[in-house]
């Protein structure tokens, strides 16, 4: 054991960046905007606290044993205590960077290697098999072995995370299936060309809002190209330490828009965008880092294309009912790319009522896959995000994240809302309001 942490700590010590460690200025507060922090009200689990112990390690002062490691894993790498922090201290990346040396000399447990193998390796990182799989599990929704499958001794002998899961998932569709370039024209005058980033989740059981992503962007102007050759961006690989996946897959996105020729590259998920946006702080490479560079230069969420356009008047939304509607933060766009639109949008939407969600900026649990490696935490977070949700007496509640929207759905049916209050995306939400004005593209030129 003293092998490992002596291993580990020089690992530490090559990998962290020292300026990064002494930028903090132990000032306090990071604090009432960490979830794990308040939840625990432990020093250790704060930004603070890990920046602490961080620097500690990287001293020589302590060895990274394994409450270093669970203080590490305990946290949600939601960045909300990024903008909290008056000197700017780059935490997201100081937890990546050490994540990333525990993976590599101190591997978790068995248990958790093989489901985030299996996960962000064998299935993720592979579009093709993800397609496959997305393909399967819309056979079981549609097939009604769903029901079969819940009778079965076996099923219970799953994780009750995973459980919870499976019975939340949305109604998987029919996947675009192009190897090639797409092309969709813009309605009216043009205002840019788009690049559509599609993912991996969302790309497979959230195919409906990249099909609305494509209207909304094409009734507001914009001609909207979906580049063949995209896969992951990252991101999960990154938040968990695996770096060198994260550069694999950055590279090859970068790769997929090179010849696109497109002013925006656009993300309809929080998390995807806060990792396209940052594919620079990847690579250390001078020609690879200066390729990531002008990728991430172009990166938008898609609620900043759609409001620009708004606000000239080219698009607009009404909904044929009055509604009351709330809006959960997604912690990477608004903590990572500091994205605020989807709230100006929504107050924009006729015929609706929006009320604030108390804490929306607050992590929900759902955090990559931390709400399967840290149930018990996530959970905690979420109970208390549904007494927020049921307070707003609202009929939507609109999330901008697949992560987001898998996690509010199931909170929603631990709470027992699920005749009160449904989940959307914001994306879906506004595509259901567009006022009439400009053609509904569904086909690549």
């Amino acid at each position: 054991m003293d092998k490992w942490n002596d291993s580990l700590a020089k690992q530490l010590q090559n990998t962290l960046d020292e300026d990064q460690l002494t930028q903090c200025m132990r000032c306090g507060f990071c604090l009432p905007a960490c979830p794990t922090y308040r939840e625990t009200g432990f020093e250790g689990a704060s930004p603070r606290g890990r920046i602490a112990l961080m620097k500690a390690v990287y001293d020589g002062q302590i060895k990274p044993d394994q409450n270093f490691i669970n203080q590490i894993d305990l946290c949600l790498g939601c960045r909300a205590c990024e903008p909290a922090c008056p000197a700017g201290v780059p935490y997201g990346q100081l937890l990546e960077h050490t994540r990333a040396a525990i993976r590599m000399e101190r591997p978790a447990g068995k248990k958790i290697r093989i489901l985030q193998h299996i996960l962000l390796r064998e299935v993720i990182s592979h579009p093709r098999r993800l397609k496959a799989l997305g393909s399967l599990l819309r056979l079981y929704q549609r097939s009604g072995m769903s029901q079969w499958i819940h009778k079965v001794p076996l099923y219970r002998l799953l994780p009750e995370p995973v459980r919870e899961m499976e019975q939340i998932l949305p109604d998987v569709e029919s996947p675009e299936v192009s190897p090639g370039i797409r092309v969709y024209p813009s309605s009216g005058k043009k205002a840019g060309r788009v690049g559509l980033f599609q993912g991996c989740v969302m790309d497979v059981l959230f195919n409906r809002t990249h099909r609305n992503t494509i209207r909304l962007l094409t009734s507001a102007g914009y001609e909207v190209v979906v580049p063949g050759g995209q896969n992951c961006c990252g991101a999960l690989h990154a938040h968990a330490g695996d770096r060198e996946q994260a550069v694999r897959l950055a590279k090859q996105n970068i790769r997929a828009f090179a010849d696109a020729k497109v002013d925006f590259i656009c993300s309809n998920a929080g998390g995807c965008g806060a990792m396209l946006a940052e594919y620079a702080e990847l690579f250390k490479e001078p020609k690879w880092r200066e390729k990531a560079l002008e990728f991430q230069r172009k990166v938008k969420d898609v609620s900043e294309l759609i409001l620009e356009q708004a606000e000239s008047g080219s698009i607009s939304f009404s909904s044929d009912r009055h509604q009351r509607i709330t809006y959960q933060d997604s912690c990477h766009l608004i903590n990572g790319m500091r994205v605020f639109a989807p709230r100006t949008l929504l107050k924009q939407v006729k015929n609706t009522t929006f009320v604030e969600l108390k804490e929306a900026n607050r992590c929900c649990g759902s955090a990559g896959i931390y709400n399967l490696l840290q149930p018990e935490m996530a959970n905690r977070l979420l109970d208390e995000k549904m007494n927020h949700v049921e307070n707003t007496q609202a009929d939507l509640l609109i999330t901008s994240n697949p992560g987001c929207f898998l996690q509010m759905a199931l909170g929603v049916k631990r709470a027992g809302l699920q005749n009160q209050i449904k989940v959307m995306h914001l994306v879906d939400f506004l595509a259901s309001t567009l006022e009439p004005g400009a053609k509904k593209q569904e086909h690549p030129s």
